[in-house]
């Protein structure tokens, strides 16, 4: 993220009251900018498509599609998508990262739709009455790339997670296997739920430096963020929080 560049989000809510509220409040300090807002689900995901924002604000109750089929149709391949002419050129993400941040907006904890998207590639939830301070730490967060789930909530997300089946733990093995020792290091340290600064503390490298080698790995792996990298541990059988199943 280059010094001056202005965060696009898109809003999808059903209630026009809480869209106006989150437009408000995301665009209160002026490090972000609402670029568009979505009534339902397939309206969330045409909004991302063709606006390509930095962060997708995503109600888990949508109509038509909730925010975990919501989560699943942008995180599936596609061909890339054309950006805005007036975009400028950090709009002109690749397909991968069209929706490279999605933060759920939930009236309840963590549950098994939460869990799910998670698990098919948001990157956090936030409670619907989250305070503004809170929701812009969020949005600055997964922006830059950094963690948002505590160790606890990975936890379980990956304990929800399905035993991998015996073709696919060889194939997470294979893909890990061909990791460098310092990015290993540091996927296992991503899995644990620890932040870039976190894993610079533990490791005596720089917060930047972290940032860079998460998102060489999330290239290299195919992962769409920090959650999914865990899940790609988990199914090898190594790394993150509490036992490999």
């Amino acid at each position: 993220m280059e010094f001056g560049h202005v965060g696009r989000v898109v809003i999808a809510d059903d209630e026009p009251v809480v869209r106006r509220g989150l437009r408000t409040s995301v665009e209160s300090t002026g490090e972000f900018h609402v670029v568009a807002e979505a009534g339902d689900g397939p309206g969330a995901v045409e909004a991302v498509r063709t606006h390509l924002p930095d962060v997708l604000l995503l109600d888990l109750r949508m109509p038509r599609l909730n925010g975990a089929e919501v989560t699943e149709a942008l995180r599936a391949p596609g061909p890339e998508p054309e950006p805005e002419p007036d975009a400028g050129a950090d709009a002109g993400a690749d397909a991968a990262e069209a929706a490279a941040h999605i933060v759920l907006l939930t009236g309840s904890g963590l549950d098994a739709d939460v869990e799910r998207a998670l698990a098919l590639g948001a990157d956090a939830f936030l409670p619907k009455d989250t305070s503004r301070g809170e929701l812009l730490s969020a949005l600055r967060a997964v922006r830059d790339g950094d963690a948002v789930l505590s160790p606890q909530v990975l936890r379980q997300v990956l304990d929800a997670s399905r035993p991998p089946a015996a073709a696919r733990r060889a194939e997470a093995r294979a893909r890990l296997g061909a990791l460098p020792p310092r990015e290993a290091e540091v996927l296992g340290l991503v899995a644990e739920g620890l932040s870039n600064g976190e894993i610079g503390e533990r490791l005596g490298a720089a917060p930047d430096a972290v940032q860079r080698l998460v998102g060489r790995m999330l290239a290299e792996l195919g992962a769409a963020n920090r959650v999914q990298l865990a899940l790609l541990a988990r199914a090898a059988g190594s790394g993150g929080p509490g036992p490999a199943r």
